[in-house]
């Protein structure tokens, strides 16, 4: 037996469990498992995981904590703002059960260190916002035969399955490529009904412990969907693609560059045609009037906005008559993924001066007028 007196006494009500036991609090006690985020789902996935009893906890994340985490992400708290996740999430878990070795890994996951990485543990639970991340650590999971428990959410709904195990699909399976960039909004565009992540991240914290210790249905082949304004819940049924190029024909051999593929731009702040909050700014002041045109919802516009016309991105189609096409025309929304859609169209439509501001208002708080609320 690998455990002590007081972990015995720490995980009685699973050992209390006939289909649980001693042996399957063991092979928990045993299994490495690696948590890629620390935000919204990876909070209470690592919390439930550690308290659970799993012996060896990886995380990965190289953002710090930030005001906006706090509404979802329940393993920080307000002292934690500025901090690493890694290291706020290390502290929290160490003082809810020091039997669990943790390792924070400050750092991002990439193609030149995920299989490194992924090799030293047993499963891989996936917490990340992004499609490219998503990609990558599918693909990292099919080629070091890891399962993949992997969950997403977005405003009120989210979706859980367990992807690249031997008699399963993986995510490519799903999804064999991304939406184009920037039609999805992300959670910071979009918004996250803040218990969502916690919904989610409990229920892939239950799928990692099934998988670990080989107990009960896995959602293998299986995608949860979960709808929090209805709370209801629905089942798909999912087969593995035998022409997947990762777990079907097994062409790919090894990572690739996964912004590339998903089609991100990159980390440069600006494109030719797009304008920086500074310089708006410095155009205002010097009593210039450039038509400044805000494709965010009407919410959004009430929260902080920079006295522009309001038209939502969807609207723009059917009101673009209220538009001068000689005119020059400042775009901007929250962070400018959006606004820069705006701008494709309107150029598409004959708009040649539109131009987007990098950033949007979020930007225009940080670096300009920290009066305007940054949400």
């Amino acid at each position: 037996m690998t455990l002590s007196q007081p972990e015995l006494l720490r995980y009685s009500r699973h050992l209390s469990l006939p289909e649980f036991g001693l042996e399957a609090q063991e092979r928990l006690k045993q299994t490495k498992v690696l948590c890629i985020g620390t935000g919204g789902l990876g909070s209470p996935l690592a919390m439930y995981l550690a308290a659970a009893g799993v012996g060896t906890l990886g995380l990965v994340d190289f953002d710090i904590v930030d005001y906006t985490n706090l509404q979802r992400q329940i393993i920080h708290t307000t002292p934690d703002v500025g901090r690493p996740k890694v290291e706020s999430a290390a502290e929290k878990i160490d003082v809810l059960n020091p039997f669990v070795n943790v390792v924070p890994i400050n750092a991002k996951l990439t193609s030149a260190n995920a299989l490194e990485l992924f090799s030293q543990y047993d499963i891989i639970a996936d917490g990340t916002d992004n499609f490219a991340t998503r990609y990558l650590v599918n693909d990292a999971c099919v080629l070091t035969g890891r399962p993949n428990v992997y969950a997403s959410v977005f405003r009120f709904e989210g979706q859980a399955s367990v992807f690249a195990t031997k008699s399963g699909p993986c995510y490519r399976c799903l999804y064999p490529e991304p939406p184009p960039p920037g039609t999805v909004p992300s959670c910071a565009e979009g918004g996250v009904l803040g218990v969502l992540p916690g919904l989610l991240g409990i229920i892939q914290a239950t799928e990692v412990i099934k998988v670990a210790c080989g107990i009960g249905q896995p959602l293998i082949g299986r995608m949860l969907l979960v709808d929090a304004s209805t709370m209801k819940f629905q089942e798909l049924r999912l087969k593995r693609d035998y022409q997947c190029p990762a777990c079907g024909t097994r062409t790919l051999k090894e990572l690739i560059d996964y912004d590339q593929f998903c089609g991100i731009r990159g980390q440069e702040s600006s494109v030719a045609g797009d304008i920086t909050v500074e310089e708006l700014k410095r155009r205002l002041d010097a009593g210039e009037k450039p038509f400044i045109l805000d494709v965010r919802e009407p919410h959004e516009y009430q929260i902080a906005n920079l006295g522009g016309h309001l038209i939502p991105l969807n609207d723009l189609p059917k009101r673009i008559g209220e538009l001068d096409p000689t005119q020059e025309i400042i775009t901007h929304c929250k962070m400018g993924g959006r606004s820069q859609q705006a701008v494709d169209f309107l150029r598409q439509q004959g708009f040649k001066n539109a131009k987007n501001l990098t950033g949007g208002i979020n930007a225009w708080s940080e670096k300009v007028d920290p009066k305007i609320p940054k949400y």
